[in-house]
């Protein structure tokens, strides 16, 4: 079974297109580091809360958007060594590749697959 990292953010509408881009690029890196897939969705019918929500959970601003997506690997071993390799190219330097997003509200996890279908 494959091993998937999973994450939510709050992206300023107005930076879809530059978080488009960035996602773009950071997918490839990914890839060539080993996972399989990396998925990145744009909300478009994400409901409020009253207890919890996406919304909440990324204290989401009138003028931004929920995003979720996952990457793909196909292992725990290969994520982690993945991971390591990715965080440690130039291309994913903060300075150069800047977040168009805050990533202090970005809510991130690992996943063992339970379940494919």
């Amino acid at each position: 079974m494959t091993y998937v990292d999973a994450y939510v953010a709050a992206v300023p509408t107005t930076n879809k297109e530059t978080f488009k881009a960035h996602a773009t690029g950071t997918s490839a890196l990914f890839k060539a580091c080993g996972a399989l897939q990396v998925t990145e969705c744009w909300g478009d019918d994400i409901p409020g809360g009253e207890v919890t929500s996406m919304p909440m959970a990324v204290q989401c601003k009138p003028d931004e958007t929920v995003v979720f997506g996952w990457i793909a690997w196909p292992s725990k071993e290969v994520r982690d060594a993945g991971m390591q390799k990715a965080m440690a190219d130039p291309r994913m330097n903060p300075e150069t590749c800047e977040m168009p997003f805050d990533g202090m509200r970005l809510i991130y996890g690992g996943f063992e697959v339970l379940v494919e279908a």
